[in-house]
């Protein structure tokens, strides 16, 4: 059985028929937190976007969730989304509706039909990230904290195997920074693998774990200091 939830061989990541990264070859180990650094414009969020079906994968071997990213056909997509939480930098809510209905509308989404079922979804996930007296709060209303815990609330909604988290504390104070590794590293020792794309060293030195690193369209191991 394949151990691996993301896999590269040789891959070449382009977007807008430009080549971004070559010859990506990495593997993750299901329930692995692993760190993606690299400057702005290196690739971090190319190889997160492939991941997820926003850029296809056209040359070399990919692999998420036992999904094949040379093979992935448009009609896939959403398949593949349901196995995957995705939280952005900049939270993406929708601000013209309640905590509750935001999350409401990602299950109706993907295919949740029962009103009980997605009403107790909401809440469980709420309660995971401490926020369950928040359901009928609009975006506006919660701070910057609350509301990318909000973000990490939907991406759980479906039980993902994986989380990729692209710049998930990019736009918090380091304190509110700090609460949300601590929520992330929750989630991943239940069991949930996250890729985390990061340029907060702060808190890659405080939260050690596996790092890569996006450089001259490379994707290198990080040799651990220890």
């Amino acid at each position: 059985m394949n151990k691996y939830i993301i896999s590269f061989e040789g891959a070449t990541i382009s977007q807008d028929k430009k080549v971004v990264l070559r010859d990506v070859s990495f593997t993750l180990n299901q329930g692995a937190f692993v760190y993606l650094i690299g400057r702005t414009g290196t690739g971090k969020s190319s190889l997160l976007k492939t991941l997820y079906g926003d850029i296809k994968l056209r040359e070399g071997k990919g692999k998420v969730v036992n999904c094949d990213l040379l093979k992935l056909r448009e009609r896939d997509i959403p398949f593949l989304r349901r196995q995957l939480g995705v939280v952005f930098q900049d939270f993406q809510l929708l601000s013209d509706r309640s905590v509750e209905r935001n999350l409401d509308f990602v299950l109706r989404a993907t295919g949740w039909k029962s009103a009980d079922k997605r009403t107790e979804r909401i809440f469980k996930v709420l309660e995971a990230v401490g926020l369950e007296d928040k359901l009928k709060f609009f975006p506006h209303e919660l701070s910057g904290g609350e509301q990318q815990r909000i973000a990490i609330a939907r991406a759980l909604l479906n039980e993902p195997k994986l989380i990729l988290a692209d710049e998930p504390t990019g736009n918090l104070d380091p304190i509110t920074s700090e609460e949300v590794m601590k929520l992330l590293h929750e989630i991943n020792q239940q069991g949930t693998t996250i890729l985390m794309a990061t340029h907060d060293f702060g808190l890659i030195s405080k939260f050690s774990k596996r790092t890569l690193m996006c450089e001259d369209q490379k994707v290198v191991e990080v040799k651990s200091k220890s």
